[in-house]
């Protein structure tokens, strides 16, 4: 995947409080603001990964992993990081899927905004990635904050995925969510 017109345009929404919400590439020095959510055992419950414990990790994962990757931008307030959304997209026979992730600060929750980014996403994807057709979710069972996002955002919840995946060392079901390119974008 390329950084398209979204990456550059750093599409913005809004119109109330957060009326200063975009979406941009990470930056080496947005390292403090990742390091909030990267932290925080709630925001990281449900996350492959258990929270960071030094800046260092932090730094190493967005240089690694972040920066390089082809669609991940951070969610934020003021130009400044509160989150941070991805769609990671299949390659070979499954081409036509990309699959999103997000993550927002806990002191965030609860206020549209995650919800506000998928609907960003949403609308910018599937035209920046013609060969899209399909915009897919996991979320855990018990998530159901993150399950009401993708709702909202206009995703159809299409059924639980049992003892799909392995999180923490514990076997867990999954919820699987989508976005057609047809589909209307709420």
């Amino acid at each position: 995947m390329e950084q398209g017109s979204f990456a550059s345009t750093g599409l913005k929404e809004g119109g109330d409080e957060f009326s200063n919400l975009s979406l941009r590439p990470f930056d080496v020095s947005d390292i403090e603001d990742f390091m909030v959510w990267a932290t925080d055992e709630k925001v990281t419950y449900f996350c492959s990964f258990d929270p960071y414990k030094s800046k260092e990790d932090g730094i190493n994962y967005i240089k690694n992993t972040v920066i390089p990757h082809p669609w991940y931008r951070a969610i934020c307030l003021n130009n400044r990081p509160i989150g941070s959304i991805s769609v990671t997209k299949n390659s070979g026979n499954d081409i036509c899927r990309g699959e999103l992730g997000y993550l927002l600060a806990s002191q965030y929750w609860g206020k549209g905004i995650a919800t506000r980014a998928v609907k960003m996403v949403a609308k910018a994807i599937f035209k920046e990635q013609p060969e899209l057709e399909r915009l897919e979710a996991l979320v855990d069972v018990e998530n159901v904050g993150s399950q009401r996002v993708l709702e909202k955002a206009g995703f159809t919840r299409e059924g639980v995925l049992r003892k799909y995946f392995i999180q923490k060392g514990r076997i867990r079901d999954m919820v699987m969510f989508s976005l057609l390119s047809t589909d209307p974008v709420i």
